[in-house]
């Protein structure tokens, strides 16, 4: 019994759901990999916020979700793995220091023994930007900046760089990571997001309600183009950008609980067929226990073998 291997099978960590002990942690992860999942992939937030304070805008999370802080978390699940990849998906780029960044992700990568990719986007909540004493306004700009950065801090020994917000001469990181650079993807669905994927991005978490029925765009309801027609733009931009677009990454969602291996099978197929190579299970939002998330990695792995 294992995933199938015709696209890079991941599974989201359940942030929201896996509690704090950290033997449990662990024990996802082992597991996953002992499945044969390719990576793991939580999601990140520093600071929830209030909604009965905090209405002006709507949340996908608020204070009463835990999430653990990722690079943490990878630290911990290197010394506990093998052959697992660990994927932020995503980081909220523009609200950290971005030296600090390149810097904990290039220290997971030697950790790991190479086994970090950084997914990045700009994030939702202005209440979080503010706590961390980052300006909410200029946060596209910025992770372009941040972006170029980074991966200049991943492969140069002396880094000399003169940016909007960051200014270095003669530094840079010592270790340097394994891989160089590090992989660095983007998530995120506005249009400057996708043409930003296709010019920068080394792959792309795209969410289409048309193929996932559930979860967050439940909670954010938004008009998009069909699947297909957005990737094309996005290949299109990157096309511009004087790139392969073959080169770029996409990776989907299946949602898991509640749903039959043919619905599985079906969103699977979806997703093949716009050209995704990677996946994830995912299995938040539907109040499972630690051991309820297992169960569905097994019954996934077990129904999919054969894919």
């Amino acid at each position: 019994m294992s995933v199938p291997t015709s696209l890079q099978t991941g599974v989201v960590f359940p942030q929201t759901e896996i509690g704090a002990d950290p033997h449990v942690l662990r024990d996802f992860a082992q597991a996953a990999e002992e499945l044969g999942y390719a990576h793991i992939a939580p999601f990140d937030h520093v600071l929830g916020a209030d909604p009965a304070v905090h209405d002006s805008f709507r949340m996908l999370y608020t204070h009463e979700q835990m999430f653990h802080e990722p690079f943490s978390l990878f630290g911990y699940l290197a010394a506990c793995t093998t052959t697992l990849e660990f994927a932020t998906g995503i980081m909220i780029l523009p609200q950290r220091e971005t030296l600090l960044v390149a810097k904990q992700a290039a220290e997971v990568d030697v950790l790991s023994g190479g086994r970090m990719r950084l997914g990045v986007a700009v994030g939702w909540n202005p209440v979080e930007y503010a706590g961390l004493s980052r300006d909410w306004r200029t946060r596209g700009r910025m992770i372009e900046e941040q972006i170029i950065l980074l991966r200049k801090l991943w492969t140069e020994e002396l880094v000399n760089f003169t940016g909007e917000w960051h200014e270095i001469h003669d530094a840079g990181l010592n270790p340097l990571p394994v891989q160089r650079p590090i992989p660095l993807w983007l998530g995120g669905m506005a249009e400057p997001v996708i043409e930003r994927v296709g010019r920068l991005a080394d792959g792309w978490f795209p969410r289409f309600p048309a193929l996932n029925q559930r979860g967050h765009a439940e909670v954010m309801p938004r008009r998009y183009d069909e699947p297909a027609a957005i990737i094309a733009r996005m290949h299109e931009y990157a096309r511009k950008a004087g790139r392969d677009p073959t080169d770029i990454g996409i990776e989907g969602r299946v949602f898991v609980p509640n749903r039959t291996p043919d619905d599985w099978h079906a969103e699977w197929n979806a997703w093949k067929s716009l050209g995704a190579t990677h996946m994830q299970l995912y299995t938040m939002e539907e109040g499972l226990t630690p051991d309820g998330h297992f169960d569905c990695m097994r019954r996934f792995a077990e129904e999919a073998s054969g894919w």
